[in-house]
């Protein structure tokens, strides 16, 4: 005897008499809607040969709720189309229906592991619509711990993109170097992934006796065990392989592209914020803007190496060059900047993050739009892809390092 249901309910995915295909549906690759544009006609329509293949939203190589369509001619990929959207959150929105200080917060879980990068932007934008001057110390502070949390990114996306090909190992050596990295963070922020720390003015709080004792342990032996780990995959022949000559993107495409960061660099193009548009105390550290020539994806994971090493560099100047004083400016709780409109831009673990703020001297902000790179960085997949194999695509991707929190903004 069957049950019989409601009018406008469905039948339950759970119901062992439900055939799926039938009653459920499939998740076809082809939108339920007439063409909207002459490329998606274009590339929607089949040829001799020709398939479709979803990877994603759930595939575990998209680094996030990333969809990409392939349209295939065996194992060779004619063209690519990625559908985004899948994690909407409207960000910008809430800050605007925010005040100041609460803003800042709603930016961290966009790039979840490289979080603070994402609050120095519109924290800086904040600044100079307010006019603040930021103590010395907390402007050190701000780059050293900003440092640690580009060297935890890159060193995860060692292991994430070896994992994309088929390695194990790295990203179980990447996850023991990142949470040393969190734990010391955790120690001066009180939070091990969203850390909330940058403060308009300042930081949240001095360094303390815990995060600076396992900042001395864990800069011991950064270099050795960094060289150690990189030479599980820069002496593997078939991973060297797989990168080399893949996804090449020349300077004048990436430049084209408004590709910035790691991803620009390794171009050949000597583009970084912290020299082109100097901020903070990085004018006064010394330190290399790395660049690789080759575009492939085996340029895109050295010179991320290579900037990791830059990074520790530049930590250790900032512990020997911090000067005594306060780490924030005595503000109001409650800030009323003067109308105007602010730009900020700072150089993270994937290329340019940016601001801008509009003020209506009211305590909220008028109107905040934030630039991440991983949006425009996906834009390149589309261009390298064609001609290339489906096994390639991961490859490709991971290379280009995307979080799809900044996309889906």
């Amino acid at each position: 005897m069957t049950t019989a249901q409601h009018p406008g309910s469905h039948a339950s995915a759970d119901d062992p008499r439900v055939t799926l295909d039938e009653q459920i549906g499939v998740f076809e690759p082809i939108p339920p809607y007439p063409p909207r544009t002459e490329r998606e006609a274009e590339f929607y329509t089949l040829g001799d040969g020709e398939m479709f293949i979803n990877i994603g939203p759930q595939h575990p190589s998209t680094h996030g709720v990333l969809r990409v369509v392939l349209k295939i001619r065996g194992e060779q990929v004619v063209d690519l189309d990625p559908v985004l959207g899948y994690l909407h959150r409207g960000v910008e929105k809430l800050c605007e229906n925010a005040d100041y200080h609460q803003a800042i917060c709603y930016t961290d879980p966009l790039e979840y592991v490289s979080s603070l990068f994402m609050e120095w932007a519109p924290v800086i934008a904040f600044e100079k619509l307010l006019d603040v001057q930021v103590p010395r110390r907390a402007e050190y502070i701000r780059v050293l711990t900003g440092e640690l949390n580009r060297v935890m990114s890159h060193i995860m996306f060692v292991g994430w993109m070896a994992l994309d090909l088929g390695g194990l190992t790295p990203i179980l050596w990447g996850f023991i170097e990142r949470d040393e990295i969190v734990e010391m963070l955790a120690g001066v922020t009180g939070q091990r992934m969203l850390f909330n720390y940058y403060r308009i003015g300042g930081v949240n709080g001095d360094l303390n006796h815990d995060f600076m004792s396992r900042l001395g342990r864990w800069m011991s032996h950064a270099t050795s065990q960094l060289e150690a780990e990189l030479a599980l995959l820069n002496e593997n022949e078939i991973f060297v392989r797989r990168m080399r000559g893949l996804g090449v993107v020349d300077s004048e495409t990436a430049l084209r592209m408004c590709l910035s960061g790691p991803n620009l660099r390794a171009t050949g193009v000597p583009f970084d914020v912290r020299r082109a548009h100097p901020y903070s105390v990085y004018p006064e550290l010394d330190f290399d803007v790395v660049t690789r020539a080759e575009g492939d994806c085996l340029a895109r994971y050295l010179l991320r190496m290579d900037e990791i090493r830059q990074s520790i560099r530049i930590i250790d100047q900032c512990l020997h060059e911090m000067p005594d004083g306060p780490v924030i400016a005595k503000l109001p709780r409650l800030l009323r900047p003067r109308p105007g409109r602010a730009y900020a831009a700072v150089e993270g673990p994937r290329g340019q993050y940016a601001t801008y703020a509009i003020s209506d001297g009211t305590d909220q902000p008028f109107r905040m739009r934030i630039h991440d790179p991983s949006f425009v960085n996906l834009q390149t997949v589309g261009l390298v892809m064609p001609g290339n194999l489906v096994a390639d695509t991961m490859a490709v991707m991971a290379s280009l390092d995307p979080i799809m929190g900044g996309v889906d903004k």
